[in-house]
C-alpha cells in the first residue's frame, strides 16, 4: 500500500512540522502545498496515498480543493486538519468527500491514527463532533442546504481576499465576464449587495480569518 502524501498549509513552519511527524511514522511526503490550488497540483503529478490539508489557505480553502482532488484522484484520500469543532464544517467536509477530520488542538497521535483509519476506508471524526455529526447526517432536517456552489464560494473567498474580477478570472481561468457574472449570482443568492458584507460573511463561513 503507498504511503505517499502530499501536505497542504500556508504556514511553513506548522508544514515542516507535520512532515517531520509524517516521516517519524514511515510516511512518505511527496510534496508540499502551500494553497488549495498547489495541493491540486500536486495531486495531479503524485497521485499520493493520503492528501492533508489545512482548512484554511489562501485563494481556495481545503474543502474546496477536496472536491477537485476527489475527481481528478478518487483513490486519494483526503484529512483535512481544522481549528473548526462546528458540527456544520464537519457536515460540509464530509459532503466535500473528506475522510479524516483532525482537529488541530488534539495531540499528534490522533493525525497519525487518522491517517491509517482513512487507509483502511473508514471516516475518522475528532472526539467531540463525532456524535453530532452522526447525529446530523441521520436527521436530514438538520443539514442545512447549499446556498453557493462550489465555483460560488471559491469566488467569495476570493473576493474576500481582496482579489479583483480580473484577478478571479486569471486564477480561476475564467473569463472576466464569467467570474463578473459569478459575482453577481453571489450577491443575489445571498442577498448581500456590497464587499464588506461579502467578506462579514466569509468570516463567519469560516473562509477567511477577521
Amino acid at each position: 500500500m503507498s504511503r505517499d502524501v502530499v501536505v497542504a498549509d500556508d504556514h511553513q513552519m506548522f508544514r515542516q512540522g507535520i512532515k517531520s511527524l509524517l516521516e517519524a511514522e514511515d510516511f512518505n511526503v511527496v510534496g508540499e502545498a502551500v494553497d488549495g490550488h498547489d495541493a491540486i497540483r500536486l495531486v495531479r503529478q503524485f497521485n499520493p496515498a493520503v492528501a492533508l490539508l489545512d482548512f484554511r489557505m489562501p485563494q481556495l480553502n481545503g474543502i474546496d480543493a477536496a472536491h477537485e482532488i476527489q475527481r481528478l484522484s478518487p483513490q486519494t484520500k483526503v484529512v483535512l486538519l481544522t481549528m473548526h469543532d462546528e458540527e456544520s464544517f464537519a457536515l460540509e467536509a464530509l459532503k466535500s468527500g473528506i475522510r479524516g477530520y483532525v482537529l488541530k488542538n488534539q495531540a499528534a497521535s490522533e493525525l497519525i491514527y487518522a491517517i491509517h483509519e482513512v487507509l483502511k476506508g473508514a471516516v475518522y471524526l475528532s472526539p467531540g463532533i463525532s456524535e453530532g455529526v452522526v447525529n446530523a447526517l441521520l436527521s436530514k432536517k438538520d443539514q442545512p442546504e447549499d446556498v453557493l456552489t462550489c465555483r460560488e464560494k471559491q469566488v467569495l473567498q476570493l473576493i474576500a481576499e481582496g482579489k479583483t474580477t480580473k484577478d478571479i478570472a486569471e486564477l480561476l481561468h475564467l473569463s472576466v465576464k464569467t467570474a463578473e457574472s459569478h459575482r453577481s449570482h453571489i450577491m443575489q443568492r445571498l442577498d448581500i449587495h456590497n464587499v464588506a458584507s461579502l467578506v462579514r460573511y466569509a468570516i463567519r463561513q469560516g473562509l477567511i480569518e477577521a
